[in-house]
């Protein structure tokens, strides 16, 4: 992409003020903008995808719901295994990400993927318990989160998988074995991100490794465009639901 698509997107990101009376309008208020360069962008910025992606083996003939979505593009990690899976949701609320989720589903001939407007909170599939809920780089953007948590757990089959890749930080005393962060690190990113309503929070990790049996945990630190020096902490989770 383009340094000028690179300079509107920044601009979204850190000058211009996200307005909606509720979260649904403010994502669309957000992204409305951005969105044909929101995956060159975003490929840059949201390291550990393909980690996290590549620790979930796809269910032949199951079933996978991505929460937060956006434009579809995190299906393109599947590789032609897409065409094992029944049925693929991609859930968000920002209409204008969905409407490049279509368009992509389209244009690569994904029959089995289905582009939902829905709240993470809220969403179920109606033909029952899946194999896979995935939260990439959404779950810090979910006032709720943990409702959005607590909503994969019931849609989930038993053994189910849960797979998620976020900005974190880390609690002031984390549990034996986890990164610590640095008081700067645990108070800038919070306030920095929450301009453009992503809240890295320390209660993610904890929360996931109660209510799942971790799988494939890592805590990381990514770049940042532009930013040569800096720094943002990240993790990995893939756990299984516990029967």
């Amino acid at each position: 992409m383009s340094l000028a698509s690179d300079i509107k997107i920044l601009y979204h990101l850190a000058v211009r003020p996200i307005r909606g009376q509720n979260h649904a309008d403010r994502m669309d208020n957000f992204y409305a903008g951005q969105a044909e360069g929101y995956d060159d962008f975003r490929r840059r910025l949201l390291p550990g995808r393909n980690q996290m992606w590549g620790a979930v083996d796809v269910p032949s003939g199951g079933r996978w719901v991505d929460m937060g979505g956006g434009t579809g593009s995190n299906l393109e990690l599947f590789g032609d295994s897409i065409h094992l899976l029944d049925r693929v949701y991609v859930v968000d609320l920002a209409s204008s990400l969905l409407e490049l989720a279509r368009r992509r589903a389209t244009d690569r001939g994904w029959h089995n993927v289905e582009i939902v407007k829905g709240d993470a909170t809220r969403f179920q599939p109606p033909q029952g318990p899946v194999d896979v809920v995935t939260f990439s780089y959404s779950l810090s953007m979910i006032p709720d989160w943990f409702a959005a948590i607590e909503n994969a757990i019931d849609m989930l089959r038993p053994g189910g998988l849960i797979g998620v890749v976020d900005f974190y930080v880390s609690r002031k005393h984390p549990a034996v074995g986890m990164r610590q962060h640095t008081w700067f690190t645990r108070t800038f990113w919070p306030v920095w991100m929450s301009n453009d309503n992503v809240f890295p929070s320390p209660e993610h990790v904890p929360f996931l490794h109660h209510h799942f049996e971790p799988l494939k945990f890592a805590e990381n630190f990514g770049k940042v465009p532009y930013l040569p020096i800096a720094r943002i902490p990240y993790f990995v989770f893939v756990g299984q639901k516990r029967v």
